[in-house]
């Protein structure tokens, strides 16, 4: 178990957002030695990373419907990757290819590992920042303005949308680079059959419609009737960014249908989900630690796209930070 520094004095840490960057983050942070403090608004480990589970007439049905796989090409990420294996969090997936991995027995998993050890707080969505002489404070929904703190550095890890208030008033390129970064919507259909399908359509492309089905049943250590996740064109999705659930259910597994020689078997379960920040729209480069004020940024939309992006994001913040902390926040003006 490590643990982290007590106390609230020099190099005491807030981290907003507890998905793969914030977890890489605070974990390497704890490591160097800092306290750490992670706030994230959902429930539990998970975001693009969690699992949806429905119940069907032939039992549950489990649905990796945002991340539905991660690679592994960073050494570093794959030393970590190795230490989930090893866990038995992570486990590769070789339909996919020969660097797939997905997490065990949900694809969650590897964030759970991330937070056993952390002090995480779920269900606080933090809504304004504050700097005083003691150092940040931060407003949480439903709390006194100004509840949880001093913090001597604050950590954004969370979409660049809802970065970009919390940075306004405090660092202006920051709020720049946030504002400047876009994300991309996707829409995500999960379909269970009463049967398996006979043809694999999983890497099939060239649809204007369907960007990727994954049948959830070929994945390491996932049982249950057939499941399919059916990931849109960010394209298509952004066409119908406010149609409703069910009729983009219903023109995803139409979608489907029509890149099989077949009939559909019959259909158990029918359900959508819209990813309002799915992945990042463009690749961008900029500041992502201010040391001056204490503010930091990471996440995949920082260093790329996807769950190592997010985990490399996270440490290679971490690592600026635990190097400045103790000497009193000299400007760092650097891009990452």
């Amino acid at each position: 178990m490590v643990s982290a520094a007590p106390g609230s004095g020099p190099g005491r840490v807030a981290i907003i957002g507890a998905g793969m960057a914030g977890l890489a983050c605070a974990q390497r942070l704890v490591q160097a030695g800092l306290s750490v403090r992670l706030l994230d608004k959902g429930r539990g480990a998970g975001g693009r990373m969690s699992t949806r589970r429905i119940q069907t007439s032939q039992g549950e049905a489990c649905f990796d419907h945002g991340a539905a796989v991660f690679r592994v090409e960073d050494p570093a990420f794959r030393d970590c990757v190795e230490g989930w294996i090893t866990e038995g969090c992570v486990a590769p997936w070789p339909e996919a290819g020969s660097n797939a991995m997905v997490g065990l027995p949900t694809m969650n998993a590897p964030l759970k590992a991330l937070a056993r050890d952390l002090d995480v707080e779920w269900s606080a969505q933090v809504c304004g920042l504050s700097r005083g002489a003691s150092g940040w404070m931060l407003d949480v929904v439903g709390r006194d303005p100004g509840s949880e703190g001093p913090f001597d550095v604050v950590v954004l890890a969370i979409p660049p949308e809802q970065a970009t208030p919390l940075l306004s008033p405090h660092s202006f390129d920051l709020a720049v680079y946030a504002a400047m970064a876009q994300s991309e919507a996707v829409w995500s259909a999960m379909v269970a059959f009463d049967s398996q399908l006979l043809l694999d359509v999983q890497r099939r492309g060239g649809c204007e419609t369907l960007a990727v089905a994954i049948r959830e049943n070929s994945k390491p250590g996932r049982s249950g009737p057939e499941a399919w996740t059916l990931q849109a064109t960010g394209s298509w999705t952004q066409r119908r960014l406010d149609t409703s659930a069910g009729e983009v259910a219903t023109l995803l597994l139409e979608a489907l249908a029509c890149r099989l020689d077949g009939p559909l078997p019959q259909v158990l379960a029918l359900q959508a989900h819209r990813w309002r920040y799915a992945r990042p729209a463009r690749l961008t480069s900029g500041p992502i630690w201010r040391a001056g004020v204490g503010l930091g940024l990471c996440g995949d939309w920082v260093a790329g796209d996807g769950v190592e992006a997010a985990w490399c994001s996270g440490v290679r913040l971490a690592d600026r930070i635990s190097g400045r902390v103790r000497s009193g926040f000299e400007q760092d003006c650097a891009a990452p």
